[in-house]
């Protein structure tokens, strides 16, 4: 009887211990599926939704807005001189310029010519068919953006000191001071002058575009010859050599014309004396 209440006991020992066994393995299953979860991370969103390959470029600020000082110069022949020099003046006015610099001979010319920047191509159009014949054409483009901007903060730093040192001339008190500021405020404006100075030609430069002309005067051309052949032609030619023919008689005639006003009275001096002398003939015999 205690064999059977002892294998029992065994029995239901070995039972616990095999379940306890199999709910630890299920909760360190759990367990781990949990702490693998958590340890999961989520993939990071794919960024654009554009087509691949595609890649967007910002403007860069300020591109468009470059600061250009153009000029040109032209060569010209010309059968009169004075003419294509009038006609330039009239293309530059009409452009809304004006004419600088000219001297003009009856052989040659140069002139200057500024025209706002935006008409520079148009004009130079119309200046290039002026004369007989364009010789040269130079187009150039300099960029002074960089000069500009440069002037520019110099110019913002040059008024901020001149106002520091009026600043400082309103509170001095001594004559030293004042005769010492006063110098250093006057040095500072000349400055400021010509950094004004640099602004202004540089933005005349970039608005007026400056054309330099050169012309020079050639023979006309000869007319172009005419036809000859036909009969019309031929008696055209004809025509023109009877002219050259007579002209030619008449001219010989008019050479000779004071030499026959003196042969010609001397001449018939002498036929009347042989006339004179020569014997009568006798008169014939009837028979």
């Amino acid at each position: 009887m205690r064999t059977r209440w002892r294998a029992a006991l065994a029995i239901a020992g070995v039972a616990f211990v095999l379940a306890g066994c199999s709910a630890g393995e299920n909760g360190a299953s759990s367990t781990a599926d949990s702490a693998g979860g958590a340890a999961k991370v989520p993939a990071a969103p794919q960024q654009g939704t554009g087509k691949p390959g595609t890649k967007v470029t910002p403007p860069q600020a300020g591109a468009t807005d470059r600061k250009l000082s153009r000029s040109a110069r032209l060569e010209l022949t010309a059968t009169k001189v004075v003419d294509v020099v009038a006609q330039a003046r009239g293309i530059a006015q009409g452009a809304g310029g004006y004419t600088g610099q000219e001297s003009t001979g009856d052989d040659s010319a140069t002139l200057s010519l500024a025209v706002p920047a935006e008409r520079l191509d148009p004009v130079l159009d119309q200046l290039s068919h002026l004369g007989s014949s364009l010789v040269k054409r130079e187009l150039n483009t300099q960029d002074v953006t960089e000069q500009v901007v440069d002037v520019e903060a110099r110019l913002t730093t040059q008024r901020k000191s001149v106002e520091r040192i009026r600043a400082l001339l309103s509170q001095a008190t001594s004559v030293s001071d004042i005769t010492s500021i006063e110098s250093e405020l006057t040095s500072r404006e000349s400055a400021l002058e010509s950094l004004e100075q640099q602004r202004n030609s540089l933005a005349g430069s970039v608005a007026m575009a400056t054309v330099s002309m050169s012309i020079r005067s050639v023979a006309a051309p000869p007319p172009p010859g005419e036809d000859h052949s036909g009969f019309f032609g031929g008696l055209a030619a004809g025509w023109d050599a009877f002219l050259v023919f007579g002209g030619g008689l008449l001219t010989v005639l008019g050479a000779i014309a004071p030499f026959l006003l003196i042969i010609a009275p001397l001449g018939a001096l002498a036929w009347w004396l042989r006339r004179r002398r020569r014997p009568a003939r006798p008169e014939p015999v009837e028979g």
